[in-house]
Order: structure tokens, then C-alpha cells, then sequence
């Protein structure tokens, strides 16, 4: 299937995550229907919260952003991958590589302070119900939007333009399916220094999202333990419970590929939690909320029963001037 690559000197080579074999081959097959249903699912869930009047809260306002990082997410990744594999070519552009690294972390990034904010959210509505429309009202929500993408943009091009400055030994083959930054910085020919100062600079501060995630379902906690009412505590725990299954799935899967000692790491394992966080996450992050969530469901069901009876009215309209 591969046809000889035809490279120039400006471009990467990824190794890919697939080869021609045919238990390849399903299993490429398999991660695009994986990829379908991750784009489905996050397109359907901002539309769902853009269109239903019931859905314009703050909370669901940072759920939609989730959305469409995830959705962004999950293009950057798989669609060179993807594209690369049908045309039987493994190269990508310098400029290429560059934007794919910088939406790549910019994305997580961003997904990182978002769930803090979406944590903060929880935190507002369990403890200070009274107050949520003064602290977390839509203003705040978007502010706290902006700058999670902010931080995250300006972080990314730290990285970005630092990586992609130093020179680049040959061959230029990035032994994964797409320009991860540690991938891209075993290219590296120079003294690294600098960047390895500014990856523990930005590890320190991604810690951040896991303190303030931490301290508001501490305080969560400990209000729902002075609830009286049980099915206060079960409303609580339902609310809280997408939010934390969502936290879980992704700060794992980036603690398992970025902070595992050295000596631990190997290609596939590298490549095993990147497809996790880059496929599996995104797909299942909708899900989680829809099929945990009643208001969504409910907008669903709006929505579609809204849909039908706009048909059956157009329908009508076409067929009772005949009569």
C-alpha cells in the first residue's frame, strides 16, 4: 500500500500508528468509526446547547466549549493520520508539523483549565446556590472561557516557537502518528536546555487545574455531608458525577503519558495513551454528559420532537393546496 515517499528537506516524517497489514487495516477502520462518532457526538451537543433556550446557562455554556476543544482535538490528530495512511504518504509539512503542535497543546491545554472552571461551576451551584447567578453568571462564564483559551494559546506558542527554532538532525522521522512535542524534541540537535526550563514552567502550571479541581470537590464534599435531605445528596453526586468521570478519564490518560519516569516509556505505550486522550476521551466526554445528563437528554428529545412536527407541518402545507 505505501507508495515511495517523494519528501523534501522541509518536511517531517511520521512513522504512523498504522502499517499495510490487514489486522492494521480493521483497526484503522475501527478508529474512524471511533473518530465518526467523537465528531457526532461533540458537533450534536453544541448544537443541542446553541439551539435550546433551556440549555443558555454558564454550566452548559463551558460543556459546549468541552465540545468543541474536543472536536478540534480529535481533527488535529487523526485527520493527517487518516490522510496520510490512504495516500500512502508519511511526510508533513515544517509549517505543518508547527500548526499541529500548537493546536495540540493549545487544545489540552485549554481542556485543562476548562474543567478547573467547570469544577468552580460545581463548586458555586452545590455550595452557594443562593449566589450562583452573582458569582457564575453568563459574563463570568465567558470571561472564564476566554481566558482558559488565552492561557493555553499563549502557552502553546511559547512552546511552539521554542521547539521549532532549534535545528533538526536527519532523518527527520517523528516515531509517532503525529508531531508530539516529546517525539519532535528527540529531533532536536542542539542543547534543549531552554525548552526542558519551559516544560517544567508549564507542567508546574498545568498543576494548577488539578489543585483548584481538588480544593472545590473538597468543599463539595464536605456540603454534601451537611445535606440533610438524601435526595439532595443524590442530585448532588449526579451533577458532579459527569464532571469528575470526564476529569478522570483525561488528567489519567495525560499523567500516564507525560509523567511516567524515562526509563518506563516506550514507543507503544507512548502511542497507546496518546490515542486514548486524542480519541477515546473526546468520544466518550459527550456521551458521559448526555446519557448522565436529563436536561440534555430532554433538549434532545425537544429538539427531535420539535423536528417532526416541522416536517409534518411543511408536509401538510405542500399537500392541502391540492386539495
Amino acid at each position: 500500500m505505501w507508495q515511495k515517499n517523494q519528501t523534501s528537506l522541509a518536511d517531517f516524517i511520521l512513522e504512523g500508528l498504522f502499517d499495510d497489514s490487514l489486522t492494521h487495516l480493521f483497526l484503522l477502520s475501527l478508529t474512524m468509526v471511533v473518530f465518526l462518532i467523537a465528531v457526532s457526538g461533540n458537533t450534536l451537543t453544541i448544537l443541542l446547547i446553541c439551539i435550546d433556550p433551556q440549555l443558555h446557562t454558564p454550566m452548559y455554556f463551558l460543556l459546549s466549549q468541552l465540545s468543541l476543544m474536543d472536536l478540534m482535538h480529535v481533527s488535529t490528530t487523526i485527520l493527517k493520520m487518516a490522510t496520510n495512511y490512504l495516500s500512502g504518504k508519511k511526510s508533513i509539512s515544517f509549517v505543518g508539523c508547527a500548526t499541529q503542535h500548537f493546536l495540540y497543546l493549545c487544545l489540552g491545554g485549554a481542556e485543562c483549565f476548562l474543567l478547573a472552571v467547570m469544577s468552580y461551576d460545581r463548586y458555586v451551584a452545590i455550595c452557594h446556590p443562593l449566589r450562583y447567578a452573582v458569582l457564575m453568571n453568563k459574563k463570568v462564564g465567558l470571561m472564564m472561557a476566554v481566558m482558559s483559551w488565552l492561557g493555553a494559546s499563549v502557552n502553546s506558542l511559547i512552546h511552539m516557537a521554542i521547539l521549532m527554532h532549534f535545528p533538526f538532525c536527519g532523518p527527520w522521522k517523528v516515531y509517532h502518528f503525529y508531531c508530539e512535542f516529546p517525539a519532535v524534541v528527540k529531533l532536536v540537535c542542539g542543547n534543549i536546555t531552554v525548552y526542558e526550563t519551559t516544560v517544567y514552567i508549564s507542567s508546574i502550571l498545568l498543576l494548577l487545574p488539578i489543585f483548584l479541581i481538588s480544593t472545590s470537590y473538597v468543599f463539595i464534599l464536605q456540603s454534601v455531608i451537611q445535606m440533610c435531605s438524601s435526595g439532595s445528596k443524590r442530585n448532588a453526586f449526579a451533577t458532579c458525577g459527569s464532571h469528575l468521570t470526564v476529569v478522570s478519564l483525561w488528567f489519567g490518560a495525560c499523567i500516564f503519558s507525560y509523567m511516567r519516569p524515562r526509563s518506563q516509556c516506550t514507543l507503544l505505550q507512548n502511542k497507546v495513551g496518546s490515542v486514548f486522550y486524542s480519541i477515546i476521551t473526546p468520544t466518550l466526554n459527550p456521551l458521559i454528559y448526555t446519557l448522565r445528563n436529563k436536561d440534555v437528554a430532554k433538549a434532545l428529545r425537544r429538539v427531535l420532537r420539535r423536528d417532526v412536527i416541522t416536517h409534518c407541518i411543511q408536509r401538510l402545507q405542500l399537500w392541502l393546496p391540492r386539495v
